[in-house]
């Protein structure tokens, strides 16, 4: 059995505030197992490119280990759909999302989640980009992770992101 602690989980944060990308990965899995589970810490600031799973069509689930997180879906012109606060004191903890669904993730305070998504994993179709939404690294990107933040504090309720 494998085992993940909380000083493990701290030590993923640490890691990913030290990443160029602020997040970083654990991977429980081989890329060609039938199902991926990986913790992914991430820091606010850090810009997930609005993506879906739908060549071939993937479910994938996510749960809060550690700290705040939005969840957001977005309709298939972009505009956000609905959008939900995973929170390790709160609530909700558990987002299930369907296949062909565009969506990511925004850290609201330094955050873990355990992910569950199909495998096997392949590079080339695992992850469909919205053709919407920057690129990560290009110029537009911080532009629209600070719209879309901004869009998310109004929706959730939630104060200034850290």
């Amino acid at each position: 059995m494998r085992t993940i602690t909380q000083q493990h989980i701290d030590s993923l944060i640490a890691d990913a505030a030290a990443a160029d990308r602020l997040r970083t990965i654990f991977r429980l899995h081989e890329h060609e197992e039938p199902v991926q589970r990986m913790v992914n810490a991430v820091l606010p600031g850090s810009y997930v490119t609005p993506h879906q799973h739908a060549a071939p069509p993937k479910v994938e689930l996510m749960a809060i280990l550690r700290g705040r997180m939005a969840m957001v879906e977005f309709w298939p012109d972009g505009e956000v759909r609905e959008a939900h606060l995973l929170d390790e004191s709160g609530p909700l903890k558990i987002v299930d999302i369907a296949p062909a669904t565009y969506h990511c993730m925004v850290a609201i305070t330094p955050a873990a989640v355990l992910e569950i998504i199909q495998g096997p994993y392949h590079a080339e179709t695992h992850k469909q980009f919205a053709p919407w939404a920057p690129a990560e690294g290009s110029d537009q990107a911080a532009d629209y992770l600070a719209a879309l933040t901004e869009n998310l504090r109004a929706r959730l309720g939630i104060g200034r992101l850290l």
